[in-house]
């Protein structure tokens, strides 16, 4: 008995109709952000070698990747994320391009979820990614690429901006190893307050400590550069703050108000990111559609140092919240529907593609009768029904 023959596996499923339509809208519309910031398309295998994955700063686990192996015996994965696959690229097929090199991506990546809890394995990504610019016009041109990419798909969204070397400076000058660091950087991200106090409250009481213990509350406008300033006084992350308010000044005079927040407490993989991270948000969507920064370290595992930002939006999540606005159909009825009497077939074609170029939308009825196809209009919500041929009405 073919147990799975009629369904999917846990963390997927089939797009249907208005799906497509509104997936096509919703990366259509980014797309040509993308195309106008001059960034070119690349797509990458949707199997690589382990070894693209297994650097140490790629911050997926192994858990995480879906296996396989191929004739030779090698161990492969399912595209776990686009970012490492194009550096890869950039190493090795693009290693003696001008630099900089703007790149964008649409492809799905795969990510086992061992408990789902809801989560998707498999989910289309668009992204930008910039290689071989550091500095501050290379990191605006990377934040308002974004900016631009998610208004032209939503209006209520926001962008949180905060700085990876904020919490490495503060965590450098504590006595603990890599595994309690990443304990606490977990703690700061998902803002577990209980989590964050019973690890810090083992330690030695210290500037460090206790500027750590405020990094999840540092969230908000310019005043929070300030806060931040005042505990984090002597140490080395006073440099990255002062950066970061570079930062968000250059994005205030965009005039998006509230839109662009500071949060101290955005420290995504602190042993991925190098510089400035950010994280947006829509309206209705609980988790970040967009997640990016600065990855200087990444293109040194590929043997091609070089300068590194970017970004991914999760267009699929961006699709669902589309479907639930009822005042955007993604309907596709023709306003016409022509059917052909038998031996005018090509006859109704030619209508059909004359309807067309006149600006109304026209499908041609594979129907048998007449009759047949007008029960199927009245179902499907046709307004009209031509008949071509001997029996043309």
């Amino acid at each position: 008995m073919k147990k799975y023959l009629k369904i999917t596996p846990e963390g997927t499923k089939d797009f249907l109709f208005a799906e497509c339509s509104a997936m096509d809208d919703i990366c259509g519309k980014i797309e040509q952000v993308f195309v106008t910031r001059g960034f070119k398309k690349v797509i990458t295998p949707g199997i690589e070698f382990y070894d693209v994955f297994s650097v140490p700063c790629s911050g997926i686990s192994q858990e995480e990747m879906f296996k396989l192996t191929d004739n030779k015996g090698r161990l492969l994965v399912a595209r776990p994320d686009s970012t490492l696959p194009i550096a890869r690229m950039v190493s090795s097929r693009l290693k003696s391009s001008l630099l900089p090199v703007r790149l964008y991506y649409k492809q799905a990546v795969y990510r086992n979820q061992p408990t789902l809890t809801g989560r998707r394995t498999e989910f289309m990504q668009m992204g930008v990614e910039l290689l071989g610019a550091q500095g501050l016009r290379a990191d605006l041109e990377i934040l308002t690429t974004a900016i631009s990419a998610v208004s032209a798909v939503a209006n209520d969204f926001r962008i949180e901006l905060g700085h990876a070397e904020v919490f490495d400076a503060l965590a450098d000058g504590l006595d603990i190893d890599e595994d309690y660091k990443e304990k606490i950087r977990v703690s700061i991200e998902s803002k577990n307050y209980s989590a964050l106090n019973n690890l810090l409250d083992k330690l030695e009481p210290s500037k460090s400590v206790t500027a750590i213990r405020k990094l999840p509350s540092l969230f908000g406008g310019e005043e929070v550069i300030e806060q931040a300033a005042h505990i984090c006084e002597g140490t080395k992350a006073q440099s990255a703050l002062e950066y970061l308010h570079t930062l968000y000044k250059n994005l205030s005079t965009l005039g998006l108000g509230d839109k662009v927040i500071i949060d101290l407490g955005l420290v995504q993989r602190n042993d991925y990111y190098t510089g400035f991270v950010f994280a947006g948000y829509v309206n209705g969507i609980g988790d970040a559609v967009i997640t990016g920064g600065r990855y200087d370290k990444l293109l040194s595992e590929f043997d091609a140092p070089m300068g590194a930002a970017g970004f991914a939006i999760d267009t699929d999540a961006l699709t669902i919240l589309r479907l639930s606005d009822e005042s955007i159909s993604y309907s596709d009825n023709p306003d016409v529907l022509v059917f052909a009497c038998d031996g005018a077939e090509m006859k109704a074609i030619e209508a059909v593609a004359r309807f067309n170029a006149d600006g109304r939308k026209a499908r041609f009825s594979v129907l048998p009768t007449l009759e047949k196809t007008k029960a199927f209009a009245a179902a499907r919500g046709i307004a009209e029904v031509i008949s071509v041929g001997e029996e043309e009405e």
